[in-house]
């Protein structure tokens, strides 16, 4: 039991540590690259219900993010086998659980943004994909992103996608007068517009990409990307030095060929989409 006078200073202590703290002989890390070094374990933040890229299968997520992360906690420890904590990290929940300890590192098709750094460290970006537009196969009133006019489109909970349709710059691109459609995540717009509740889904490409290969058809991606989003390595804010670490072994990655075999592997051969061929230029830590 611990005394009721030292409560708050130890609280303070802990919560200050909380996403790198905790390993083995409960040791005490203040990065994330310490604690994966020191104690060869660490709690990883991926999306469950996308895909191709974080869709959890049995007992652990599988997809690109989740193959990216495996191999750049790799390069962090040294080539040393890491045990993995797998956590599921909506798009609503990415920051808070950085922020309180819930996950020690984010790999969760997280897009770099100047609002988001205000409150995250990013490494990367890893990978860059575009903004598209998902529709029903069988809709032709739906070719460009312009034509979104007055049609129903998704807005999934702590994504900023559908701000691009909808507002004028700088918070958006299009400025198109259309009506959004609440939903948790983009597992359940998906489950929308195959109900005809929406008439499409906005989002960047490999993350359509994903749900249209999983629907075997029955969507189409207009392959109209009109935004370049930069996938990053969320990461409590201040944490420079697993930043630092994080973005050699993102080069290190590209550079031996691995992130093109895992792009290959999870997106090749879907009819429209263009993936990265070179590795993007890493942001900087802050």
């Amino acid at each position: 039991m611990r005394r009721t006078g030292a409560v708050l200073s130890i609280a303070a202590l802990a919560a200050g540590l909380a996403a790198c703290g905790g390993g083995s002989g409960g040791q005490t890390y203040t990065t994330v690259v310490d604690k994966i070094t020191g104690a060869s374990e660490v709690v990883v933040g991926t999306k469950w219900d996308q895909p191709s890229l974080g869709l959890k299968v049995g007992n652990e997520p599988e997809g690109f993010d989740v193959d990216v992360a495996k191999a750049v906690i790799k390069e962090l420890a040294g080539g040393k086998d890491v045990n993995i904590t797998w956590k599921e990290s909506a798009s609503s929940n990415r920051e808070p659980f950085l922020q309180n300890g819930t996950v020690d590192i984010v790999f969760a098709t997280y897009s770099i943004t100047e609002e988001r750094k205000g409150k995250v460290t990013f490494g990367g970006p890893y990978v860059v994909a575009h903004q598209d537009v998902m529709v029903r196969k069988d809709d032709t009133s739906i070719n460009t992103p312009q034509d979104l006019k007055g049609k129903k489109i998704c807005k999934a909970a702590g994504s900023n996608s559908y701000k691009r349709i909808t507002d004028p710059p700088p918070d958006g691109e299009l400025d198109i007068d259309a009506t959004t459609v609440d939903a948790a995540n983009y597992s359940e717009c998906v489950q929308k517009l195959n109900g005809s509740n929406l008439d499409a889904v906005t989002t960047d490409d490999l993350i359509l990409a994903g749900f249209a290969k999983q629907a075997g058809g029955n969507f189409k991606v207009l392959g109209q990307g009109f935004t370049d989003e930069k996938y990053g390595i969320g990461l409590k804010k201040g944490d420079t030095k697993t930043c630092e670490a994080v973005n050699t072994a993102v080069k290190k990655l590209w550079d031996n060929g691995t992130m093109k075999q895992l792009l290959d592997k999870w997106f090749g051969g879907i009819q429209g989409l263009q993936v990265s061929t070179t590795a993007p230029p890493a942001e900087g830590c802050s």
